[in-house]
Formats: C-alpha cells, sequence, structure tokens
C-alpha cells in the first residue's frame, strides 16, 4: 500500500479539497491510506475552546462558534444543503458539547485530547464524504480504535503490538483508506493525542504496520529544504537525505517531518517523500537508505521561545553525577524538553522548550536547592554541515549566549 498524509495547509478551503481530490486521481488511489490533518489551523482554533473551557468560560461560545462557522462555510461550498454530511457534522459538534456539559475533571491535558481530536474527526468525515460524492469510493476509519495508546495525553505512547494487530485486521487493502492523524485511543475509551504536529508520526505508525510500499508527505513547499523558507532566506531543496539525517534534523527540531515518523519507516527500509501539493509533477525530495544528503549543504533549524536555563551548586562546589541527575529528573517531571546541554565543572546549562508550560513550577522547586539563573525567549539554532559563513549569519540574528560545536553539528543560542 501507498500511505499519503494531507495536512492542514492541504485542506485549509473547499477548493484545496478539491486539489487533494486532482492530486489523488493523478497518483491513483488504489491500495492507498490517506491520513488528514484539521483543516487549516483548526488546531489553533481547538485550542482556544480548550483554554477558554479551562480558564474563560466567557469565551467560549464565540471560540465554538467561529469553528462551528468555519466547517459550515466549507460544507455549503462543497455539498448541496439536504447532503448527509451536513447532519454528521451537526452530530459532531453535538458530541463535544455533551463533553464540555458532562465533562467532571480529568486534568487539562486530558480534555485537551478530548476536545482537539473533534478537528480530525471533521475533516475527515468532510473528505470522505466529498470523495464518495465526486465518485471515489473509500472508507473512512476511526483512528482511536486502531492505534492502541497509553495515558500519557497530549503525548501518548503507541502500543505496537495492538496496533499492528487492529491495523492488520481492519484495513482494507484494496480500498482507498481515510484515517486521522494525530490521534489515538487508550484502553479506557478516551481519546489520546501523539503530540503536536503528529500526523506525520500518524502515517509512519501505518506504514509500518502494512509494510507499506512507501509513505509521502505533501506540503506547501517542493520537499525538504535546507531552511526553513518562511525564516531563512535562499533556501534550497535537498533531493535525497539519509534515514539516519532526516532523525538528526527532526530531533532538533526541523519542522517539515515530525521526529518520531523516521524510525519505524527506517526499520522496514520504507521510504519517505515530501512532495508539493501544490505542484505534484515535481519529485521533492527522497529519504531512504543511502546517499547522506543530496547536496551537501549547511541545514538551518530554528527553535524560537526557548529558555536557556544555568544551574549551579550553592556553594559553587563541582556539579557532579548526583546532581545533574536530579536536575534531569525534575526536568522530566516538569515536562521540559532539552534542547540543547552544557556542563562544566561548577555549573550546568540547559535549553528547554516550556511546551507544556511548566517551567515556572520547576524553577519553585529548584530555586531552594541550587543557584538558578534563566532567560526567556531566547532562540536555538541549530546549523548540519555548517560552515564559517553560515555560523556568522546566525550570530548576526541578535546577542549568542551559549555555543556549542561538534563534527557535525552547531547549536547557538540567541537572544
Amino acid at each position: 500500500m501507498k500511505v499519503f498524509k494531507f495536512g492542514g495547509a492541504s485542506i485549509k478551503d473547499a477548493d484545496s479539497i478539491r486539489n487533494v481530490l486532482k492530486v489523488l486521481k493523478e497518483e491513483g488511489t488504489e491500495e492507498c491510506l490517506l491520513v488528514i490533518s484539521a483543516m487549516g489551523k483548526m488546531t489553533n482554533a481547538f485550542e482556544k475552546i480548550v483554554h477558554a473551557y479551562c480558564y474563560d468560560r466567557e469565551k467560549l461560545t464565540g471560540s465554538l462558534n467561529s469553528v462551528k462557522q468555519f466547517h459550515h462555510e466549507i460544507l455549503v461550498d462543497l455539498f448541496s444543503g439536504d447532503h448527509v454530511i451536513f447532519h454528521k457534522v451537526q452530530t459532531l459538534f453535538d458530541e463535544l458539547n455533551d463533553f464540555l456539559i458532562k465533562n467532571k475533571g480529568g486534568g487539562y491535558d486530558f480534555v485537551y485530547d478530548q476536545i482537539v481530536s473533534y478537528g480530525e474527526l471533521l475533516s475527515t468525515n468532510i473528505v470522505s464524504a466529498f470523495f464518495t460524492e465526486s465518485g471515489i469510493e473509500n472508507k473512512w476509519n476511526d483512528v482511536r480504535d486502531l492505534i492502541h495508546t497509553d495515558v500519557t495525553y497530549r503525548d501518548a505512547k503507541v502500543n505496537w503490538k495492538k496496533t499492528e494487530q487492529q491495523v492488520k485486521t481492519t484495513i482494507d487493502r484494496k480500498k482507498l483508506n481515510i484515517v486521522q492523524g494525530f490521534l489515538g485511543g487508550d484502553s479506557k475509551g478516551n481519546t489520546t493525542t501523539l503530540g503536536r504536529e503528529g500526523s506525520d508520526y500518524t502515517a509512519g505508525i501505518f506504514a509500518y504496520c502494512l509494510n507499506a510500499k512507501s509513505v509521502t508527505i505533501w506540503k506547501d513547499v517542493e520537499g525538504v529544504m535546507n531552511g526553513d523558507p518562511r525564516v531563512f532566506k535562499d533556501t534550497k531543496l535537498l533531493h535525497q537525505i539519509s534515514y539516519e539525517e532526516a532523525i538528526e534534523m527532526a530531533f532538533y527540531g526541523a519542522s517539515v517531518i515530525h521526529p518520531k515518523t523516521i524510525q519505524p519507516l527506517q526499520s522496514k527500509e520504507i521510504p519517505l517523500y515530501v512532495r508539493s501539493f501544490i505542484n505534484p509533477k515535481l519529485e521533492g525530495t527522497k529519504v531512504s537508505r543511502g546517499v547522506h544528503l543530496e547536496p551537501l549543504m549547511p541545514c538551518f533549524i530554528l527553535k524560537k521561545n526557548q529558555i536557556l536555563v544555568s544551574i549551579s551548586t550553592l556553594d559553587f562546589s563541582f556539579m557532579v553525577e548526583e546532581n545533574i541527575s536530579h536536575i534531569f529528573q525534575l526536568l522530566h517531571d516538569f515536562q521540559l524538553k532539552v534542547n540543547l546541554i552544557q556542563n562544566s565543572a561548577i555549573s550546568f546549562s540547559v535549553c528547554v522548550d516550556n511546551k507544556f508550560q511548566q517551567f515556572d513550577a520547576f524553577y519553585e522547586s529548584i530555586k531552594s536547592l541550587y543557584k538558578v539563573s534563566f532567560t526567556k525567549n531566547v532562540s536555538l539554532y541549530t546549523v548540519r554541515h555548517f560552515t564559517n559563513e553560515a555560523l556568522q549569519t546566525v550570530s548576526n540574528e541578535g546577542v549568542p549566549l551559549l555555543t556549542q560545536i561538534n563534527k557535525e553539528t552547531a547549536q547557538i543560542v540567541v537572544h
């Protein structure tokens, strides 16, 4: 089978959905599985609903209505007014309303997964109905019944054995299958999510379970560039990348491919293609076993809104294994992702991502045990295959606070 993943940008409005149908007709719909994200910026919109529900109920109705209006406008553009999809979409919103009324707790992360998941449930139902209306037979699947996870809401871990068994027995290989990206289900019947931008990972999971021929991620760029063209000037297309290089780039924060996507593909040597849904005739980028990087050039990765933390002992004694182990345990407990580490005899520095907004709690727990200083809102630049010219380009972006260089990679924290 072929596995295709279409993200929010590819289905942001009715014309975009028509374009996806055009791409599929050119590529072929037999023995194909589609992983589809929420439409446009709807994940952001659903996150506003979560925030309003948890912290600002006065804004809840307005946030809900804007999401409903967005989907209604797409429905009106794609279907006649008596089409069954209108009822299906209303049913999904009724389910969401029931949750908002009846939920008794579970914490922010649990609430987040139950609410935000409706972005994918809505998009896949609408796309499936439009394909059927256009004469393309397809099977809509609820991915929550297929990808089994633990209960780590917002960053769920996959139970690979149960997932592979369920996928193999459920997916009809002869048909065009549609599944939601980003989502899974736990043993209690609750929705989980695989981490922000996790639809790529979903594609990797299905490809692994189905021994797929290939995975294609359809983007609004021509392939994997040597930097985000929205951030860096004069970016160039990378024609081929090895699995190892893609893992490195994803680990450091390259946004084109989700960090967890590559490893299940590498284990079965399933090639990954990154192609343009705007111009599908372009070959794009191939990720596979083989060529290290073609062409070989500096690759730039930027992580914004980081926090640089410097930690030392109160009596300025050495930072030894016991101290560092304790600090890492606290970083783990407060869900702070470490993107850079540097230590000396008396200090230990980390650059962390505060995705779960728990840095302040981390600081309160550690400030009486160590001497701690930090700088918020810093940017972490990573340059793979760096040159002196590339490093100077990054240094010109602000005041360098910390630099770390090894054979292949340079990282610079800039404020």
